[in-house]
């Protein structure tokens, strides 16, 4: 039940971001929300470190939290910035969400996760969501095609990050690994300190930045850290293909935009590949920590 609530949490704060980074992206640049996002929530993080008092990710470890620092909370917040000034949030959050699908096949390939025929047929389903939306934003004349470039970039860093933070949540609390990984994306955006000091000082946009950091940053990557410790990374990374039909009513609601048609249609199809891919349930035993079975009847 608690990771239920965990995925839940990520999921909605998640969404939240594509339509915050949206908003806010027109006056602060991708560098400097990425870097103010990500200072916010090293300090939030901190505090709760100090309060818990968290076990630590062995020496050992490093070179795997470098690599999910500037690959997820670094290179991936960049690029998706930088991508949100040129398509819609909707648009930018079905593009992104192609990184469930590398996740699958890195965690197959690297954490020995396999490749079960209900997840691979779940995220077949969902990647074919994912290309009638590319084929959409291909067709929109107001779509840049340099933005659907750099939400791919964004969904490799995504994914890589992922599968490097796996095998750190064995043997280290998923609030510590979050709050490295935190420090290091924010030190490898510290080049864009002179644009954040120089972008955020409207109180509105520096609100917006705190929300990014506080929410959908120190939130939700600690609920996601929490829900990735107990489950699969292919199975939780699948989960995300909710994100996309989410953001697609937040942006209609909140900003006006509404993608095409077709695109609506691959979002729909991403969640029914989700719901392949959620087809086994989890399963918490004693002594073994996490199993999946099947469901039956």
């Amino acid at each position: 039940m608690r990771t239920a609530a965990a995925i839940a949490t990520t999921v909605f704060l998640w969404a939240s971001a594509f339509v915050a980074i949206r908003h806010v992206g027109a006056d602060v640049r991708p560098g400097a929300l990425a870097l103010g996002r990500l200072l916010v929530a090293a300090a939030v993080l901190g505090i709760l470190v100090l309060a818990r008092r968290p076990r630590w990710p062995d020496r050992g470890a490093w070179s795997r939290l470098v690599l999910c620092g500037v690959a997820w909370l670094g290179v991936y917040n960049v690029a998706l910035n930088a991508a949100e000034r040129r398509v819609d949030a909707g648009t930018a959050a079905m593009v992104v969400n192609l990184g469930p699908v590398l996740i699958a096949l890195l965690a197959g390939l690297f954490l020995g996760e396999g490749f079960p025929r209900t997840l691979l047929l779940g995220l077949a389903t969902a990647f074919a969501g994912a290309v009638l939306i590319g084929v959409a934003a291909a067709g929109d004349a107001h779509a840049d095609p340099w933005g659907v470039v750099l939400c791919l970039v964004a969904a490799v860093g995504y994914a890589v990050g992922v599968v490097a933070q796996k095998p750190l949540l064995a043997g280290a609390d998923p609030l510590a690994v979050t709050f490295l990984a935190t420090l290091v994306g924010a030190v490898a955006c510290l080049p864009f300190a002179g644009q954040l000091v120089a972008d955020v000082r409207d109180p509105a946009a520096a609100g917006w930045v705190v929300y990014l950091g506080v929410g959908p940053t120190a939130l939700a990557f600690t609920t996601w850290a929490y829900a990735l410790a107990r489950t699969g990374a292919g199975k939780l990374g699948a989960t995300t293909y909710l994100v996309p039909p989410l953001v697609v009513v937040m942006a209609w609601a909140l900003l006006d935009e509404v993608p095409a048609a077709l695109a609506l249609g691959g979002g729909l199809l991403c969640l029914a590949g989700v719901a392949v891919t959620r087809a086994r349930s989890l399963t918490l035993t004693s002594r073994q920590g996490v199993s999946w079975r099947a469901e039956r009847g």
